[in-house]
């Protein structure tokens, strides 16, 4: 069996103010392989987005650690986390989190540019042009349409080939109908390039397309559950 992609050990995080400690997470581990997919659900503030952050070296844990690729991400300097993720992870959140500055093309070729890729705006033009975007490229994200700005995201986080890629409640921000085809768009795209999906949802229905749910209650998995085969 291959080495997992993703490892989370025994991960516990607190934070401590005035009023005492607060424990988010509590002794969370667990596992994914190459192409995996897996929804973290959860009611709110059940720490569905800490346990995400920790996943990405965004955030450290109290105790524990995370392997990528069988490297310990907090073993690492906070630069070399940040070249690690360049390298291998991306990203899609709620929020778009587009630069204003830059049009559509310069959003999606950003992280090649970082990575020092000479074909950033060949490779950037073809990944927008894959999200359906192929008319939007010199548009600003103020310009753009909810949908078309989580697929310029989409478009951004895929155009690096990443073995893993991270997604916060990326329909959140969009009404049904567009957050449908975002998705259908997303898990289309992660099928093609064989990457390991970890996916931070409220909606069962989109949790019911990844292999398996891990289900957080007060900072606890409470549930690992495996998609029944239709």
């Amino acid at each position: 069996m291959s080495e997992p992609i993703i490892s989370v050990q025994h991960v516990t995080k607190k934070v401590t103010d005035a009023t005492g400690t607060l424990t988010i997470l509590h002794d969370i581990d667990f596992e994914l392989r190459a192409r995996e997919s897996v929804a973290i659900v959860g009611a709110s503030g059940s720490g569905k987005s800490t346990l995400l952050a920790i996943i990405a070296g965004l955030d450290l844990p109290t105790s524990g650690t995370v392997r990528l690729q069988g490297q310990d991400l907090f073993a690492l300097d906070e630069d070399a986390r940040a070249a690690l993720r360049a390298r291998g992870v991306g990203f899609v959140f709620q929020s778009f989190q587009l630069l204003g500055n830059l049009d559509a093309l310069e959003n999606v070729m950003l992280p090649l540019e970082l990575m020092g890729r000479r074909d950033a705006r060949s490779a950037a033009t073809a990944m927008l042009q894959r999200v359906g975007l192929g008319e939007r490229l010199g548009h600003y994200p103020r310009v753009l349409s909810g949908g078309e700005q989580q697929r310029v995201a989409l478009a951004r986080a895929f155009v690096v080939h990443p073995a893993l890629l991270l997604a916060d409640e990326p329909t959140g921000s969009l009404d049904f109908a567009t957050g449908d085809k975002v998705m259908e768009l997303m898990f289309e795209m992660n099928r093609e390039l064989g990457t390991t999906l970890v996916l931070v949802t409220h909606d069962p229905a989109i949790a019911a397309r990844c292999e398996r749910r891990l289900r957080l209650e007060a900072g606890r998995i409470v549930a690992d559950d495996a998609r029944v085969a239709a």
